[in-house]
């Protein structure tokens, strides 16, 4: 009877769940010592209402961009943490010595390191940084939606915290990034590693689609008057593109990863060659969603660096309307070369060469924008800051991917490299330095626009530097030992095979990369202590020419007291260059959403429930998915979800603005 308790109870969960070997229990250690410190601090200062009231509540994008900044530089160090430990193990683990990590271990950090660089790093800077920009970009008070905003980024904490759970009780997938099937069924991942997999990406994607769909919205919909699409800035452009395709990439996500659920919970066989299922079925539709994936990732970069180029060439993007054409045209072909990343599959050289060919095509327009670039360069006044020292590490860098790249699209060099750390290389060249670069850069730039004082420039060009030729050395010889034949997920290799040399080069690489990471934490610290001397007084601290540099450093929570009217492509820069007197501003009130704790409390069912699902609590799971419809239709129903800004009240707000500026 006391089982039957137990297992309704707690359902899978064991006291042995909580048993890790040394390595992962210093893991867990360190883990619970960061938030623990973090929270006696909030007790130490009496911050807890503050953080209340003011971030966790809040509903204003600025913040909220923020806050994706924030747990993206998070998992970025956890993601730090698992490169080190997989490049050491690589580095030593030969002939007679087995290193310091199992072959599970390894397996589930290969398979988390994959995971929390794409899924919350890559795509939290990215919606971090379209919440920050987008709005002030085209003239807007706010997002379309910002309860949904709200819920989108706590929906991708819940994601997060769920990762990061199976640190502390069970383990995590050992069926890589992707978790092919059948390693990731039941009979050969009997353990809730992959569980934890499915549901933290299942929650975080719905998340990331409930996003798409909100700033999609908002830039058809809440551009200021005068801003036609063919004068909106590149950035824009660029997050259309990208969340175009997350709103046609992550249902294929949703669905794909609730089938590969109901083949572990339910006992299903979709993917189960065994039962009549098809193992090449999932493989199909998690690529149909993962190369769109990329390009979800790599164009709002690409934004960031068609915006940076022409501030600190002093000129204007060269071939806008080309630019336009190529975004557009790598939206449509990335959902043509999904079969790339399987030619082994045996298709037949009919489909490999058709989508092969695509794989070359989709090169042109990426081409396209890096001429363009260029040549916005040529002849300019060119400054060379730290977000432009990040934008030539990302040319050269993402050059030598992209050859690769085509090289790969050759089916018959394809079979020699697939599988290999030729792979591996050429994917983290193309996203490192097309996506993190483009988001460092972004950051750096903007930083002073919200936060009111400019970076340490000289730490953000040490730590550029540390990146990119920490990048070469830890990422050239993989491509080398990929032609060799090593093959990816390898944590062993034989003495005699001649690989240890370059695996302690990649070692060596990948610390350089940790020393930039650890610059630029050091960069932001020591800027923030310094910020009474670095404080930007200009209000324009890099000469820049969008509309975001129009308003007040940092803009104030509504963002414009008056909505601007648009005639120019560069509204900023000829707004600067134009001698005219600007009359007293006609202020009116208008509405802004209030503060709201329901998001967070989606945020915290949503977790529950994966939490629930992957030890089979079912009682827990059905006490989280009635809290969560509660709560969504309490909000729903309430009619009080917005408060009337006065115009006295963006008087005095403006007149503080101007006291400060003067003071300064």
């Amino acid at each position: 009877m006391s089982n039957v308790f137990s297992s309704f109870l707690l359902g899978k969960l064991t006291l042995d769940s909580f048993k890790h070997d040394p390595v992962q229990t210093g893991g867990v250690v360190i883990m619970m010592l960061v938030p623990l410190a973090v929270a006696g601090l909030l007790f130490y200062t009496k911050r807890w209402k503050w953080l209340w009231r003011e971030w966790l509540t809040t509903t204003n994008h600025k913040k909220i961009g923020v806050m994706y900044i924030i747990v993206a530089t998070v998992m970025l160090l956890r993601g730090g943490i698992d490169v080190i430990m997989m490049r050491v193990q690589q580095a030593t683990s030969v002939g007679s010595s087995q290193g310091f990590l199992s072959a599970n271990h390894f397996q589930q950090i290969f398979s988390a390191h994959g995971t929390i660089m794409i899924f919350f790093v890559a795509m939290g800077f990215m919606f971090g940084l379209i919440n920050l920009v987008v709005p002030l970009q085209i003239g807007s008070r706010d997002v379309a939606f910002p309860f949904m905003n709200a819920s989108s980024f706590w929906l991708f904490t819940a994601g997060m915290l769920l990762v990061n759970f199976s640190l502390i009780v069970g383990d995590f997938s050992a069926a890589g990034w992707l978790a092919y099937p059948p390693l990731s069924e039941l009979k050969f991942s009997p353990t809730v590693g992959v569980d934890y997999w499915i549901w933290s990406l299942q929650i975080a994607g719905i998340g990331s689609l409930m996003s798409g769909i909100n700033f999609l919205v908002t830039i058809f919909r809440m551009r200021c008057p005068g801003m036609t699409f063919m004068k909106m800035p590149m950035f824009v452009w660029s997050v259309m593109g990208a969340m175009v395709l997350v709103a046609f990439a992550f249902p294929i996500l949703t669905v794909t990863l609730a089938l590969l659920a109901l083949d572990r919970t339910l006992g299903m066989h979709f993917f189960t060659a065994g039962a009549g299922g098809n193992a090449m079925m999932y493989v199909n539709l998690i690529w149909a969603w993962g190369h769109p994936e990329v390009y979800i990732l790599v164009l709002p970069a690409f934004g960031v660096f068609s915006e940076i180029v022409p501030t600190f060439s002093r000129k204007r993007l060269f071939g806008y309307t080309s630019m336009v054409w190529a975004i557009w045209t790598i939206v449509l072909l990335s959902f043509t070369v999904w079969l790339h990343h399987f030619f082994t599959m045996g298709a037949g050289a009919d489909v490999n060469a058709v989508f092969g060919i695509a794989t070359m095509i989709i090169a042109v327009p990426t081409g396209v924008k890096i001429f363009n670039w260029l040549f916005t360069m040529y002849r300019g006044r060119i400054h060379f800051a730290s977000p432009m020292l990040w934008f030539m590490g990302f040319v050269f860098l993402f050059t030598m991917g992209g050859v690769a790249g085509v090289l790969m699209a050759v089916p018959a060099i394809d079979f020699q490299v697939h599988n290999s750390l030729f792979l591996v290389a050429h994917f983290h060249t193309m996203i490192v330095s097309g996506v993190l670069f483009g988001y460092f850069a972004g950051l750096t730039y903007w930083f002073p626009k919200y936060f009111g004082f400019k970076l340490n420039e000289r730490l953000g060009k040490y730590a550029a530097w540390c990146w990119i030729v920490g990048f070469v050395l830890a990422f050239a010889p993989l491509y080398i030992l990929g032609l060799m034949g090593a093959t990816r997920r390898l944590d062993h290799y034989s003495a005699s095979l001649g690989w240890q040399p370059l695996f302690i080069v990649a070692a060596i690489g990948a610390g350089i990369i940790c020393i930039g990471v650890g610059l630029q934490v050091l960069q932001l610290l020591i800027s923030i202590l310094t910020r009474d001397w670095n404080r930007d007084l200009t209000g324009d601290p890099w000469n820049a020419r969008t509309l975001e540099w129009s308003t007040a450093l940092p803009p104030p929570f509504y963002n414009f007291a008056v909505l601007p009217v648009v005639h120019e492509r560069d509204p900023f820069w000829a707004t600067k260059h134009a001698d005219k007197a600007s009359g007293r501003p006609q202020y009116r009130p208008f509405y802004e959403p209030r503060n709201t704790s329901a998001p967070i409390f989606i945020g915290g069912f949503a977790l529950a429930f994966g939490f629930a699902f992957v030890w089979h609590i079912w009682w827990l799971a059905a006490v989280a998915l009635i809290g969560l419809v509660i709560t969504v239709i309490n909000r729903l129903g309430n009619d009080d979800v917005e408060r009337l800004v006065s115009v006295h009240e963006i008087e005095k707000t403006e007149a503080e603005l101007a006291a400060r500026r003067q003071f300064a």
